[in-house]
């Protein structure tokens, strides 16, 4: 009986040590880039943004869903030319952390 109960603690401990060793699925990325294309959603609640990174020259896309940044690219305070400061998390879709222009308001 104190056979089973010993091993069982040993997996349950191998188990989350395993589980706790795993790295992080997204990682955060901070970039400078000129926008070069801006795409609203229909619905308003969301647009894609492709910034050209201006260190290596790669395009990123980048989904943006907060509304502090959706509002600025309605009100065409941020447009396509201007230069960004950005960091997102890497992934599928890039989600965005913070956008802002690098330049002040």
């Amino acid at each position: 009986m104190k056979t089973k109960r010993n091993l069982l603690v040993l997996c349950a401990a191998l188990l989350l040590s395993v589980f706790l060793s795993l790295p992080a699925n997204a990682e955060e990325i901070k970039m400078v880039g000129t926008l070069s294309k801006i795409t609203l959603a229909a619905d308003g609640k969301s647009a894609t943004a492709v910034l050209k990174d201006t260190k290596s020259g790669e395009s990123v896309t980048i989904l943006v869903t907060d509304d502090l940044t959706l509002d600025k690219f309605k009100d065409k305070r941020i447009v396509e030319g201007d230069e960004i400061r950005c960091k997102f998390e890497k992934g599928e879709k890039n989600n965005s952390k913070i956008f802002k222009k690098t330049a002040g308001c």
